[in-house]
């Protein structure tokens, strides 16, 4: 097996508007998720499989999440945060904090979020392939809240088609909220604005020519999304029936 890539993003900057009293005072990311705050799973499973820093973009509520954490030693990391005063959108926020992430390929995972894809095997399949993105793909039979994927035989993807309809979709397949790049992406990245990945960067990097893959979750490998009070106890009651461990 291949080194594991150190360095990781982790996206925990949002709003939280659709949680309601759940958010009121604490980050979305901060939300109880089997006795731990949601985004400390995370933490923990890019530790595991060898991410040694750790850098976390906050806006609201942003002290709750560095407590919780302080300079990471407690779960075998070093973090780091990156304060956004304005939101600056998913690709903003990676662009913001550049300078803290290096020049090495890093991983990037949306904060609010609960997934068991396996790390190392995406990092596996992004060195095997040679883009400069690799996301991970998750299948859903109903894809029409989301932006399917359309990708040649060999993984490259082609277009993002948002909310299709499930009968003209070009897959079943949505990202994941996992993603690996190459430090080339901040080249594509306006700096000091809102940028968002899905809408703004990656149909950039589409046009410009660069390759993006896409790697195919296995259904070993799960995704949970927790943005609305009934996902949470959807989640909250899984982990009470034995969920496994992220």
């Amino acid at each position: 097996m291949s080194q594991p890539i150190r360095h990781a993003m982790l996206l925990a900057a949002g709003s939280a508007t659709r949680l309601g009293p759940l958010a009121g005072t604490i980050p979305k990311p901060m939300l109880d998720v089997g006795g731990r705050p949601l985004i400390e799973h995370t933490v923990r499973q890019l530790a595991r499989y060898g991410v040694t820093d750790i850098v976390v973009n906050l806006h609201r509520l942003g002290d709750v999440v560095r407590t919780h954490f302080g300079d990471g030693s407690r779960f075998g990391v070093r973090m780091r945060y990156s304060q956004e005063d304005t939101l600056m959108g998913t690709a903003g926020g990676v662009k913001q904090a550049e300078t803290l992430l290096g020049h090495e390929p890093f991983i990037v995972v949306y904060g609010d979020n609960l997934t068991t894809c396996r790390f190392d095997a995406i990092v596996e399949y992004h060195r095997a392939h040679g883009g400069l993105g690799t996301i991970a793909l998750f299948w859903r039979d109903d894809v029409s809240p989301h932006s399917a994927v359309e990708r040649t035989a060999e993984g490259r993807i082609l277009r993002f088609v948002e909310k299709p309809k499930n009968d003209e979709a070009p897959s079943h397949w949505i990202s994941a909220g996992v993603i690996v790049f190459e430090p080339k992406v901040f080249d594509y990245i306006e700096p000091g604005r809102q940028v968002d990945f899905g809408f703004d960067v990656f149909p950039a990097l589409l046009r410009a020519g660069e390759a993006i893959y896409g790697y195919e979750m296995s259904p070993s490998e799960g995704l949970w999304w927790i943005d609305t009070p009934e996902n949470h106890a959807r989640v909250t009651a899984l982990f009470r029936d034995g969920f496994p461990s992220a």
